[in-house]
């Protein structure tokens, strides 16, 4: 069958980015490069889904000596002129195709869609956790350009976006002394610099899309254990990390920690592996390390863009 290959080859890259994924779920390396290893899960995550697209539409536009890309539009421009089916093909062939190219098309507009929906939904709950901010939360000299709220349990957040916020709780004044409350601080900012709420509202898509899966699922967490990381060591380039240590260890034993939904909070993910990871740092991986990670997440990126592109 026309475009047997092709989607063979796909479905391998598809397949593979899975075993990828869960490869690096049981890999230590991470905690040792967070940034690294988030590059990594974007790449896994963009290759399965590009290659999982495409290796249905590949056997639904059956491409002959053409790209995938060119056997879809070659099947556009057929359709547009009123044939619906290729001269001389089996009907049975022809409805395998159809099933396969209504799959993918339907595949992509799920992926899609629940990508747009998380996007909308966080741009909502900001919206409204603002309009509360402007009503409840005040100033503070204790935390310059900080709101706080009268809230008696411990929390510290920041909305981010183009007001951002970062939003601390009376209960966080009472529970920390200054200099971890500047190491807090420090963290959620940069949260905010980096806009890691855009790393992961994809990966939040996905858990969305695929509910069920135990990958997506570990691999959300993950991600978003990464990112807690990766603002504590952006934060102790500013404070010592000693301090957002015992913050962190201060708001795990006060049990009383909260975020509302589209905000990154510091007591967020693990924070027995976070503590242990400030206070004794893993060491960093070796720049050929750093630059083999970095080559195969571009390798997996390109590789399904280059299987649809190409004859």
């Amino acid at each position: 069958m026309p475009g047997l290959a092709d989607a063979t080859l796909l479905a391998a890259v598809a397949l593979g980015s899975v075993r990828g994924a869960s490869a690096l779920l049981r890999a230590s390396w991470p905690r040792r490069s967070p940034a690294t290893a988030i590059l990594l899960w974007q790449a896994l995550g963009l290759a399965g889904g590009l290659a999982a697209v495409g290796a249905f539409i590949a056997v639904g536009v059956a491409p002959r000596d053409s790209s995938v890309a060119g056997g879809a539009a070659a099947m556009a421009a057929r359709l547009a002129n009123g044939q619906f089916l290729q001269p001389r093909q089996p009907i049975a062939v022809t409805l395998i195709q159809a099933a396969c190219l209504t799959a993918g098309l339907a595949l992509l507009t799920l992926l899609c869609w629940v990508l747009i929906l998380a996007f909308a939904g966080v741009l909502q709950a900001r919206r409204r956790q603002r309009e509360l901010l402007a009503l409840l939360a005040h100033g503070d000299p204790k935390v310059p350009g900080a709101l706080v709220v009268d809230y008696p349990a411990a929390a510290a957040y920041c909305l981010p976006g183009l007001r951002s916020k970062i939003v601390v709780s009376v209960g966080t004044l009472d529970l920390l002394c200054p200099a971890e409350l500047a190491a807090v601080i420090a963290h959620e900012r940069a949260h905010l610099r980096a806009r890691h709420d855009l790393v992961l509202i994809p990966f939040t898509s996905l858990r969305r899309a695929f509910p069920r899966s135990r990958v997506v699922a570990q691999a959300q967490r993950s991600v978003a254990l990464l990112i807690e990381m990766l603002a504590d060591d952006r934060a102790r380039r500013a404070r010592p990390a000693r301090e957002l240590a015992t913050a962190l260890l201060r708001f795990g034993t006060s049990g009383a920690s909260f975020a509302p939904a589209g905000a990154l909070a510091v007591a967020e993910g693990e924070i027995t592996a976070r503590v242990a990871r400030l206070l004794t740092p893993p060491p960093p991986l070796s720049r050929r390390a750093h630059l083999a990670i970095w080559l195969a997440a571009g390798l997996l990126t390109v590789t399904p863009i280059i299987l649809l592109t190409m004859p």
